[in-house]
């Protein structure tokens, strides 16, 4: 089913439900109090868990003048009827160690029994047990709906709980309140709704039938004290619900025993077991789901209970602000499609990428220029068409947009009648392995097509940097002759929460490819892992330099290159020993040391080297590792030297193979891989895995060399072993 189809049921179930969702929101919140308040009575003994019948009823009958029935509720109250010394009847909870009385039952105040009502049945009886219901089922079909988007978005079931990218405020706490309240709100819907299907009698015989007693065949001998039936010995007192007393001395009056899963007739004179009967598995569903619909008895659960319900109060507002944002972000065009020079062609999945298209319809729309802006699956002939501007984010596994999906096969079936100029803009985030993939694919497609020639290169906008986007812009108006200037506001950074990390130390050694090593440790403590990102902002605003971590000692370790002017090397290098930083720790799950893999192959050149040096340093399971690393020159590796042959020795490393470029035999890495390209395709086909850090340029070349092997040697192309987890890269 696609992304599509559960996207547009969630918001059909979504929209039809609301109004009784909230209702039934707002006093699930209120009645989840009710437990809380019960619980918090004083009317509990100390150790009932630990006493049994056997203990507790001669106490009982030794204190009171006649027992009607004891019964324990799930705060394991215990209640007890019958009549006190003095022949007046009673009704109070008692403590079943004592007999003495801790306080009188108290009926449902007049405003939960409000509540109740409204929340059960709307106060229309059976017709709004009904509704409520069906509300239920609709709660649990749009968890349902919603569980598979954040599988769909977070490309699989393993990655569910992984780091959410955050667009917005509504759809970044959409997404993770979802995650984090997914079983809870299964619980509401799944026992709401078969607590209603139990009142229609739809599932199932939910009524006890009482057992019949032979009375003919009642014994009185051997007669024995209620302490010494073993019925009574073997039963603990909170696995009762209720006890009924014999009303007289007779044989034929006998105790029933009321139990958590089935009830029992008990001969009050020998403790013979008369009958015993299970109860019906749809009365043990239907006492569960009371239990969890409403936590009795259960504080931390009905307190859950009240948040997960809040929850759903905040999805609705959510859920809302999000589709009202798509829907704002909808084109508004004053020109036709078949009229206009400039087509804009968006693709997104949740309405960011339109801000940035919607500038530049606005900038063209000012020149005087006919431009129409839509989606990508609106593509069709476009007579007038000059210019072609595609703007498009990447969705799950490299995907198109759910406003994209259709293009592909529009460009094949609507060539454009005249030359048209294109230009593809990307926007995605670093966080996710498949950057901008969809992108180059837009690109590629329309490299193929008689009618198209680009205009300028593909460009990627990564976090929606303003920057980035303005670099594009600056491109296209010089070919195009027409400006686009960036507003201001989009120029302003957003606000991050940073952490404060302390240099440690800074090699700043001059080496002839201008590498140096820099540490860092934070004022906190945070999760961070080897593979994960450093966000550094140089120039104190929304110019972000990403760098990959490499934790040894408890310490984030940086391999940096000096490029002459550049912004974050040049900022990095000038660091010290003591000084302070602002920065941010981003979290990079897909290129984590594998926990489970039987061998683990790192590929890198120059400083691609980093997140490797602390994954080996934590290798302490002693997983062989096999390191291929390019260099330079010799010096270059001098850095690393040490640390390497300290690690083989630990047998945290258990190969390094080390390619020179401009000294030596001049090799690169790619030749190494061919030299053991039998051993590679061994390690994939044992579910070994290959990983891969350094430059793009670097990362082609390996990635065009591994497709030629597994293709040749294993039949699956390198792209079967991305998507099985075997192939994790980290390239810039």
């Amino acid at each position: 089913m696609t992304i599509s189809v559960w996207r547009y049921s969630h918001l059909a179930l979504a929209v039809s439900s609301f109004l009784l969702l909230t209702l039934a929101s707002v006093t699930g919140i209120i009645l989840a109090f009710e437990p809380v308040s019960q619980k918090l009575q004083p009317y509990r003994a100390d150790n009932v868990g630990q006493l049994t019948l056997a203990q507790t009823l001669p106490v009982l009958k030794k204190g009171y003048e006649e027992l009607t029935e004891l019964s324990v509720d799930a705060n394991q109250f215990v209640q007890l009827r019958g009549t006190d010394a003095n022949g007046k009847n009673l009704t109070a909870y008692v403590d079943p160690r004592t007999g003495s009385i801790l306080g009188t039952p108290t009926p449902q105040s007049e405003f939960f029994q409000w509540v109740t009502a409204l929340h059960r049945s709307l106060f229309l009886h059976e017709a709004g047990r009904f509704f409520v219901g069906l509300t239920a089922f609709l709660l649990l079909l749009i968890t349902v709906s919603g569980t598979m988007l954040i599988i769909q978005r977070q490309r699989g079931v393993k990655r569910f709980f992984t780091r959410i990218v955050r667009d917005n405020f509504a759809q970044y706490y959409h997404v993770v309140l979802g995650r984090l309240s997914l079983i809870p709100i299964i619980v509401i819907a799944l026992s709401g709704t078969y607590l209603s299907l139990a009142r229609f009698n739809l599932v199932g015989e939910a009524t006890i039938v009482s057992p019949t007693i032979d009375l003919d065949a009642l014994q009185s001998k051997p007669e024995r004290k209620p302490a010494d039936f073993a019925v009574f010995q073997n039963t603990r007192l909170v696995d009762v619900q209720s006890i009924e007393f014999p009303f007289s001395d007779d044989v034929e009056d006998y105790y029933t025993l009321k139990l958590k899963d089935r009830e029992l007739t008990i001969n009050q004179l020998t403790g013979e077991i008369l009958s015993e009967k299970p109860y019906p598995t749809a009365v043990l569903l239907t006492s569960l789901s009371l239990d969890l619909h409403t936590g009795r008895g259960s504080l931390i659960w009905a307190l859950i209970l009240a948040v997960a319900s809040g929850n759903i109060l905040f999805f609705i507002y959510s859920g809302f602000a999000i589709t009202w944002k798509r829907l704002a972000n909808r084109a508004k065009n004053k020109y036709t499609a078949t009229e206009s020079r400039f087509i804009i062609l968006v693709g997104s999945e949740n309405g960011s990428t339109f801000r940035f298209a919607q500038l530049v319809h606005q900038h063209l729309l000012k020149q005087g220029k006919k431009a129409y802006l839509t989606d990508l699956n609106n593509y069709g002939v476009f007579p007038e068409a000059e210019h072609l501007l595609v703007l498009t984010a990447t969705y799950g596994l490299g995907e198109a947009p759910t406003n994209a999906r259709r293009f592909a096969a529009l460009v094949e079936k609507y060539p454009q009648p005249q030359s048209v100029r294109y230009s593809v803009v990307g926007f995605g985030s670093h966080a996710y392995p498949d950057f901008c993939q969809f992108a180059f694919d837009v690109n590629q497609l329309l490299a193929k097509q008689a009618w198209a020639a680009p205009l300028v290169d593909i460009h990627t906008v990564n976090d929606r940097s303003p920057e980035e986007f303005s670099l594009w812009a600056d491109a296209w108006s010089q070919q195009a002759n027409l400006p686009i200037p960036i507003s201001a506001d989009l120029l302003q950074a957003p606000k991050r929460r940073f952490d404060k990390l302390t240099v440690t130390g800074n090699t700043r050694t001059a080496l002839p490819d201008g590498t140096f090593l820099i540490r860092m440790r934070g004022s906190r403590r945070r999760n961070v892992a080897s593979g994960d990102w450093l966000a550094i902002y140089p120039a104190n605003d929304h110019r972000e330099r990403l760098y990959s971590i490499g934790v040894l000692e408890n310490e984030l370790q940086l391999s940096v290159r000096l490029h002459p002017g550049g912004l974050g090397s040049g900022f990095l290098h000038e660091l010290t020993p003591g000084e302070a930083i602002r920065a941010r720790i981003v979290s990079n799950a897909s290129f984590h040391f594998p926990k489970k893999a039987p061998v683990v192959i790192m590929i890198a050149n120059g400083t691609g080297i980093a997140p490797f040096l602390g994954m080996i340093s934590q290798n302490r399971q002693q997983t062989p590792c096999h390191l291929y690393c390019g260099f330079r020159q010799r010096t270059s590796l001098a850095m690393y030297g040490d640390f390497l042959e300290e690690s083989r020795a630990a047998k945290k490393l258990t190969n390094l193979h080390i390619a020179y470029s401009r000294e030596g035999d001049k090799q690169y890495v790619s030749d190494l891989l061919i030299r053991d390209a039998d051993f590679i395709t061994n390690v994939l086909m044992m579910n070994g895995v290959v990983m891969i850090c350094g430059s793009l340029a670097m990362q082609k070349d390996v990635l065009d060399i591994l497709d030629s092997l597994c293709q040749n040697k294993l039949g699956n192309a390198v792209s079967y072993y991305q998507a099985h987890g075997q192939l994790l890269m980290d390239c810039y």
